[in-house]
């Protein structure tokens, strides 16, 4: 897998409008050792930015889980329920992401 700042670089030109169809959502993604980047969703266009902003959600986790996570080496659920990945703030925005990943 690319590195996480790849991962987001690259973010936006990956995601197909269909996929995101009717989500407008933001999310920030803590990344411990890695950064801050914001990721805006709005009428199927991801707009990917790096530092905090407002969100919906902010999902933090190490560096290590996030690319076992993205690389699908990890559930995502799984990495929650044991502590892996912490999710603040509107859940249902946070189920929203798996169309992402």
């Amino acid at each position: 897998m690319a590195t996480v700042q790849e991962f987001f670089e690259g973010l936006s030109s990956r995601v197909t409008p269909d996929r995101v169809e009717g989500m407008n959502n933001t999310y920030v993604f803590d990344i411990e050792g890695a950064g801050v980047w914001t990721v805006a969703i709005a009428d199927g266009v991801v707009t990917v930015t790096e530092g905090a902003g407002d969100a919906d959600t902010t999902f933090s986790t190490s560096e290590e889980n996030f690319e076992k996570i993205v690389a699908g080496e990890q559930n995502p659920t799984t990495a929650y329920m044991t502590g892996k990945l912490k999710i603040k703030g509107d859940m249902g925005a946070a189920m929203k992401l798996q169309k992402l990943f």
